[in-house]
């Protein structure tokens, strides 16, 4: 396994996905004989990050313990189109039951962590590091996020819960950036603070406050470059400086290359192509 740490919710995860389609059990499985056993192979057919072993593993263990999964690489490998990836032993019934459930999570966070791999890859040698967002699948969040880092780039906040991100709607009800940051240390003072501006003015505020990061929202690359060179030319304590807003493949190098620190993007947890597994049965 990667280094990175698991999620404590695999087994509740996969639980819930077994069970939206077991139902009240596979139909086309019972056909076969109960004392069948076979021998499966699962390959990649497009290059792709791997990810998602733990929750295969998870799959086959709910579905029957007795099938034996052999993993020939481990999560973050980035495999070459038709690299086999694992081999599956035990009673077929089982084993075909699982199958869908079981490719299911490994495509979807193979694909994040593509996704997250391009992105990291991308603006390597820079200073810019790529951050997800909460623009997660539902109740795939801890998985997707676990994809992400498997595939060399960051996470952003977990949720509501571990950082305090104030935006516009905030500030409008509080009544200024001060007043949010003030609140925000009051309130929380061992959590990151961070404040969405949408206008240079904005950030000039944001710099004065004890904010840890600053969002820059939909900046031109010539206004990240003023954004930039404004926090650079401040003395004291260097707050980190996070561009996002429509971002893709093709320009995040362009957004690297300003200076900033932090890039996110959502589209690589929202915007998941998934990986092309297929599991096959060895005659």
């Amino acid at each position: 396994m990667t280094e990175h740490t698991l999620p404590a919710d695999i087994a509740e995860v996969v639980a819930l996905a077994l069970a939206e389609d077991l139902g009240t059990g596979d139909v086309t499985a019972s056909l076969i004989e109960a004392t069948r056993r076979a021998t499966a192979q699962v390959l990649v057919r497009a290059g792709a990050v791997l990810c998602g072993t733990a929750w295969f593993d998870e799959v086959f263990r709910q579905v029957d313990p007795n099938i034996e999964v052999r993993w020939r690489h481990t999560d973050g490998a980035v495999l070459e189109p038709g690299t086999i990836v694992c081999e599956l032993t035990g009673p077929a019934r089982a084993m075909l039951s699982g199958e869908r459930t079981a490719l299911n999570f490994l495509q979807t966070l193979s694909g994040t962590a593509t996704a997250a791999h391009r992105f990291a890859t991308a603006v390597h040698g820079t200073r810019a590091r790529i951050l997800d967002t909460r623009k997660t699948l539902p109740g795939l969040r801890s998985a997707q996020k676990y994809a992400v880092r498997c595939g060399g780039a960051h996470n952003h906040r977990q949720g509501l819960f571990d950082a305090i991100l104030v935006k516009e709607n905030h500030i409008a009800a509080l009544g200024s950036v001060g007043e949010a940051v003030r609140r925000a240390r009051a309130q929380a003072p061992s959590l990151l603070v961070e404040i969405e501006v949408e206008t240079l003015e904005q950030l000039r505020e944001a710099l004065d406050t004890q904010a840890d990061r600053l969002l820059l929202d939909n900046f031109t690359l010539d206004e990240l470059r003023q954004a930039v060179a404004m926090r650079d030319a401040r003395g004291g304590e260097r707050k980190e400086l996070e561009a996002s807003g429509g971002i893709d493949i093709n320009g995040v190098r362009a957004v690297a290359d300003t200076g900033v620190d932090w890039i996110s993007i959502g589209g690589i947890t929202k915007h998941v192509r998934a990986a092309d597994y297929s599991m096959r049965f060895v005659p």
